[in-house]
């Protein structure tokens, strides 16, 4: 959690100090932010999930609110309710689906999956074939470059260079990355993608799926962090799947 904790202060301050410390000091302050040994956004999902599986419907309100601020996606919240109503109950799918519909009103059904960061703003440009979104993971100062970049399905990029080489470790998806001289690559979550100083590569989504991925690139003193070329041929990409 980026922001401490109040509303158990907020709401039973008076009534029940002790209670409301606990769960601002103890339960947010101690667990939550405790996303090295794992991330906010797993936390909200399998807090999500529990809450619905109890029927604790102003808890699971309160919860989808943070999820949403947490990044997980509208269709990550859908699956798991999908999946607990043969568990947890149909009503109480019922329930939580109507909650989801209202606190997730204004992301489009079609909003990909992140992986493990937000989603972060839509980076569609002159370098896409379709629709990107980027989230920096780092400052604009900074000498090694980390971003979360998901392209939606179809998309990819065209051939570039980086002088330092890249790194790309997949977070979520399916999709391809090509080495200039090399065959295209399948990619999965969980794969990592070295790219040396120099080499034309490029990568994106498979035409029926998003693709995730988390892009490390070093930026050299006084260069450009990449230079971008042509689109590979959309025919030979075609053939991918």
């Amino acid at each position: 959690m980026a922001h401490k904790q109040t509303a158990g202060r907020d709401n039973l301050g008076e009534l029940a100090p002790t209670f409301a410390a606990l769960n601002d000091d103890v339960l947010f302050g101690q667990v939550w932010s405790r996303e090295g040994q794992m991330p906010a956004r797993q936390r909200s999902l399998i807090t999500c999930a529990s809450l619905m599986s109890q029927g604790l419907f102003p808890q699971l309100e309160a919860h989808l609110r943070i999820a949403k601020a947490n990044g997980v996606a509208k269709q990550e919240l859908v699956e798991t309710f999908t999946q607990l109503a043969f568990y947890a109950g149909w009503p109480k799918a019922w329930s939580a689906f109507g909650l989801l519909k209202d606190i997730y009103a204004d992301v489009p059904d079609d909003t990909p999956d992140a992986g493990l960061f937000p989603l972060g703003s839509p980076a569609d440009g002159p370098n896409f074939t379709g629709h990107a979104w980027l989230h920096m993971l780092t400052g604009p100062d900074n000498p090694l470059s980390a971003g979360n970049v998901t392209f939606a399905a179809g998309c990819y990029n065209r051939w570039h260079t980086h002088p330092a080489g890249q790194l790309l470790l997949v977070t979520a998806g399916h999709g391809w990355e090509q080495q200039q001289g090399k065959p295209a690559r399948e990619l999965h979550a969980g794969d990592v993608v070295e790219c040396p100083a120099g080499v034309q590569h490029w990568h994106g989504a498979a035409q029926d799926s998003t693709l995730t991925h988390v892009a490390v690139t070093p930026v050299p003193a006084g260069q450009a962090a990449v230079e971008w070329l042509e689109f590979p041929s959309h025919s030979d990409y075609e053939q991918l799947d």
